[in-house]
């Protein structure tokens, strides 16, 4: 059944209405070409004066090509094909006698887009939900249905890079400014103004909207030259070489300037073709649909959370009730010991808004909305009939068990409590409630208004109800969330604290700093591990590494020679100093932490070696997560370690990892290892029925094993970028846990 509806009006114009029967979402399916090719001849054959194309959907015109049809192409020339389909329909209605209009209402991605840029003319609604992209990159892939040929004729070529590189979502009057779409309207009048612009006859060609440097850059061959030899040396450097669409993007627009139509689209159908059958690819996709799946979960019919609280006005704290009211649209009141608490909170929001208004994405009458929204106190007064209580203070269990018990005392006895613990098993937290149904963990990474991703912990006796409940309200808040078992460390910490421990053995062996850290940032990672424990806080390791040790076991336990780094006040960028020093110019290595630890610098290691034990140890781990059910399934583990520790998307995340590098090889790898230091072993899901028991008896038995020095830490991708940049980490005066700031691609 054709997605295309025809209606002929009075004034000849055709109104088309595209609606995926059964689909919340309209994309753009493999029968679509011969759909369109019916419509347009259908036009011909009434002799039309336009066609106009709107949206049959609430929310949306096109979010994009149907992805699976990417699974149907198990060769390159399967893909190939694809592209030069979409391609070649495209160019048919491009060259229709009759003009042709996108109203667009909503998000037009990817595919959406290239449908809508070979229309003749463009209107778009003023919406916050209309968006206009193409986010192909995100997928390791480049716009293959004309993309990469057709918009930096509309918007220049240094535009058009920038937003294919990072796979931008612009909106709707950054649209109509930078002049890809040629007007901006209310809902109420979309699909007037567009037919009237389908009267109008076929559109003439426009030059790009260009301040004058950029013109003078855009207009000659050797402006063009050095605009593409910028951005590629600007890809490399983000990406490392280990995403190859980028590179595709550059080239398929260089082609658009500098070939003639017909090569520059198969330069750009090629480039295509080969993206669609590299791992990277394969990779970015099976995260998309994790994350598509993952939003099927806990989909119970529940009452919404519409009312919250927030205790602590920390950097948590007060990112918690940032997103709860501006993303989550929910009523939040924010209770700290003292005012300046509450007006920190409120002043964190007011900024951010503040920016976005600078920005003309919200008017000041949207920022007053929102920061009406959020209300403080220093005591309980407003809390009788929140439905969430979420508390974002100290890591101290004396502390969060006062709270739930005044929390119980002040709100109605269906509030949930959610402790934003980094490493406190939520059982102890509610071991004293007299409601412990209610009880649940909401792990949150720093900055809450930038990372993706949640944990939720429910313990052995929280409700189910309570986890819909929490689940529903994370992903209204903008979140990923992935539940989790109610252990210390829960999944991301505890997988990444013996990666960040080998970092630091290696350090004390003498290989120098710089060097650890170069060899996982060439790895995939966006930062070094030593550099991470800087923006940490080396001090906040220190307080969560017990908890750890009590609750896992030895392999936790932080080596004894950090503990000199923290008396001397190297706590990292916070001091101006730990592994590295920090001023104004930026960061170097601090040659004096060798002597404070007694290290001499002596590399032994090459950088692969250096990585593959640090990762290695990390798989390892979240081998042991999913086999002590910590996390439900090898899904979340890939989207956790993603979302949370910025693990290379490119890999898949470590299951996934695990998988192409073969266990077999990963045990084999650990036992190398294990030689020098037995807390290597492979876990024993890992290995071999026959052999399991033997080499942990080795464990067991070895009295001088090499310990780790233990870090929890946060941070994630605000969405999987093309090129995931780097973290940085900061800590709250009312909050002990690890905050992440993560750079923009």
């Amino acid at each position: 059944m054709s997605v295309f509806s025809y209606e002929l009006t009075d004034s000849k114009v055709a109104v088309v209405t595209i609606d995926v029967a059964d689909e919340k979402m309209n994309t753009l399916r493999a029968s679509f070409a011969d759909d369109l090719s019916a419509i347009l001849k259908q036009g011909r054959d009434d002799n039309i004066t336009g066609m106009v194309f709107i949206s049959g959907k609430k929310d949306n015109f096109i979010a994009g090509a149907d992805i699976k049809m990417l699974d149907s192409a198990k060769t390159r020339n399967d893909a190939l094909e694809l592209s030069e389909m979409c391609q070649q329909a495209f160019f048919t209605m491009a060259n229709q006698a009759y003009p042709t209009v996108a109203a667009i209402h909503g998000a037009a991605l990817g595919g959406g887009l290239e449908f809508a840029l070979a229309c003749d003319y463009r209107v778009c609604t003023d919406s916050d939900i209309t968006k206009l992209g193409l986010p192909e990159v995100q997928l390791g892939l480049l716009p293959g249905g004309g993309g990469t040929q057709r918009l930096p004729k509309l918007v220049g070529i240094q535009k058009s890079l920038e937003w294919m590189l990072t796979g931008k979502q612009v909106r709707a009057k950054q649209a109509k400014k930078a002049g890809l779409v040629n007007d901006c309207v209310p809902q109420s009048i979309l699909l007037d103004v567009a037919t009237k612009f389908a009267t109008k006859g076929k559109a003439k060609p426009s030059q790009p909207k260009l301040d004058k440097l950029s013109w003078a850059l855009e207009s000659n061959p050797f402006g063009r030259n050095i605009i593409f030899k910028k951005a590629e040396e600007g890809v490399l450097k983000k990406t490392g070489g280990h995403y190859p669409a980028p590179i595709n993007i550059i080239k398929a627009v260089r082609a658009s300037v500098e070939l003639d139509p017909m090569k520059a689209y198969k330069t750009e159908a090629e480039g295509f073709a080969d993206l669609v059958m590299t791992e990277v690819s394969k990779s970015l996709r099976g995260i998309f649909f994790a994350t598509t799946e993952m939003k099927k979960d806990y989909q119970d019919d529940v009452a919404k959370v519409k009312r919250t609280a927030v205790l602590g006005g920390g950097l948590m704290g007060a990112g918690i009730a940032h997103v709860s009211a501006v993303k989550a649209k929910a009523l939040v009141r924010v209770k700290d010991v003292a005012q300046q608490g509450v007006s920190n909170a409120l002043n964190y929001s007011y900024k951010i808004l503040s920016k976005r208004q600078k920005r003309r994405i919200m008017s000041h009458a949207d920022v007053q909305q929102t920061m009406n929204r959020i209300t403080g106190s220093t005591d309980y007064s407003g809390f009788k009939h929140v439905d969430m209580v979420i508390e974002a203070v100290f890591e101290d269990l004396n502390l969060k068990q006062s709270m739930v018990a005044e929390i119980e005392q002040n709100c109605s006895a269906e509030t949930i409590f959610a402790s934003n613990t980094s490493s406190l098993p939520i059982a102890q937290i509610a071991e004293k409630a007299e409601r412990p149904e209610n009880i649940i963990g909401l792990h949150y990474f720093s900055p809450v208004e930038k990372m993706p991703l949640v944990e939720i912990i429910p313990h052995d006796g929280t409700s189910e109800q309570t986890i819909a409940r929490t689940v529903q309200f994370a992903r209204k808040q903008g979140k990923t969330p992935i539940v989790v078992k109610d252990k210390a460390g829960f999944y991301v910490n505890r997988i990444l604290a013996p990666y960040v421990n080998e970092a630091a053995n290696l350090l004390l062996a003498g290989e120098p700093i710089e060097k650890i850290d170069a060899a996982l940032v060439e790895f995939g990672f966006p930062v070094g591990p030593l550099a991470l424990l800087d923006e940490v806080g080396i001090d906040i390791g220190s307080k969560i590494a017990p908890i750890l040790e009590k609750e896992l076991g030895d392999r936790f336990k932080a080596p004894d020679a950090f503990n000199r780094l923290i008396e001397s006040k190297r706590l990292g960028r916070k001091t101006g100093r730990g592994f590295y020093k920090y001023d104004k110019k930026g960061k170097k290595v601090d040659e004096s932490v060798y002597e404070l630890l007694g290290v001499t610098p002596s590399p032994r290691l090459n950088k692969k070696e250096i990585a593959d034990r640090c990762v290695s140890l990390m798989l390892n781990e979240a081998a042991r997560c999913l086999d002590e059910g910590i996390i439900a399934n090898e899904r979340d583990g890939d989207i956790g370690a993603i979302f949370g520790i910025g693990f290379p998307p490119f890999l898949g995340g470590p299951f996934t990892y695990m998988n192409k590098m073969g266990i077999e090889n990963l045990c084999s790898q650990l036992a190398t290892f294990a030689n020098d230091n037995p807390v290597f072993t492979p876990a024993e899901c890992l290995v071999p029925a026959e052999t399991a028991k033997p080499e942990l008896e080795v464990v067991a038995e070895a009295e001088d094993v090499i310990e780790t020095p233990t870090e929890a830490v946060k941070t994630e991708e605000e969405k999987v970028e093309a090129e995931p940049e780097a973290v940085k980490v900061d800590e709250s005066s009312t909050d002990d846990n690890l905050k992440a700031t993560e750079k923009p691609a």
